[in-house]
């Protein structure tokens, strides 16, 4: 990890979006500092995915600014953008007609010239990237081939491949099985890099971020740690299922056993 990767900081303050009348997004105010992992919590329609939409760029906020290590995303161009952050998004990636290979070789695009050709160095970060996400003999497949969770280990690897140092994750696990959620969880953890994951599978927020926030109808609810955040309180008045919080007794996180039979 170099300097520039040990230094980045994202900041969001005062998020605002809405269509006609209606806010989608709150008056959200976010940071995540150097190095972190930080989670964005919430059920569906809560707001997650658009309030990172406005993060990387994808969306103009109503109102409210983001800035990444001081400078406003707005303002710089989506080369700069792109190479301070990758964005692994949900997205509709059927259509690729591509070789593995070459989907993650999009994720070079930000380093290189125009019209500049593929290097060795190219190959081999890709090499690499498919390699850390267990991909690697997946590399000469047709995307379009690939099984969901395949798909979703593929554009982690072009994430990586970006080698930008700040990671927005729209609910990275998706599609994954268990154990490549851990798998996943455990890489990005491992990265050193300054991150921000949509999650929607409490157990692993709990276990594997530094800090969370929680939406409900686009509002912030709470935030702060894991044990802060995920009480049976929280957890009832937002997502509306009684759970029991405890202490794992070998991490110290938070472990949750959610009571279906007792939805309220």
């Amino acid at each position: 990890m170099n300097a520039q990767q040990a230094s980045v900081h994202l900041q969001a303050q005062h998020l605002n979006w809405q269509v006609a009348a209606k806010h989608i997004v709150r008056d959200v105010s976010l940071h995540v500092a150097p190095g972190e992992l930080v989670g964005l919590l919430g059920p569906n329609g809560s707001g997650k995915s658009t309030l990172l939409r406005m993060i990387y760029r994808i969306l103009m906020p109503t109102s409210g600014s983001v800035h990444v290590n001081g400078r406003n995303v707005w303002q710089s161009s989506a080369r700069e953008n792109a190479r301070a952050m990758a964005v692994l998004a949900q997205e509709n990636t059927s259509e690729f007609d591509l070789r593995v290979r070459d989907v993650v070789l999009m994720g070079r695009t930000p380093h290189q010239s125009a019209f500049a050709r593929d290097g060795q160095e190219d190959f081999h970060i890709v090499a690499q990237a498919l390699q850390r996400v267990d991909a690697e003999t997946l590399s000469e497949r047709m995307f379009a081939t690939l099984s969901g969770g395949e798909k979703q280990r593929v554009l982690m690897a072009r994430a990586l491949a970006q080698q930008a140092p700040l990671l927005i994750l729209d609910e990275p696990t998706n599609h994954l099985d268990v154990r490549h959620q851990f798998e996943l969880m455990n890489l990005i953890r491992s990265l050193g890099l300054t991150a921000l994951a949509a999650l929607h599978e409490l157990p692993l927020a709990a276990h594997y971020c530094d800090r969370l926030y929680l939406l409900k109808d686009g509002a912030l609810i709470a935030q702060g740690t894991p044990a802060q955040v995920l009480t049976p309180e929280t957890i009832a008045n937002v997502y509306g299922v009684r759970a029991l919080v405890r202490t794992s007794p070998r991490s110290g996180k938070p472990l949750i056993e959610f009571l279906p039979d007792d939805l309220l």
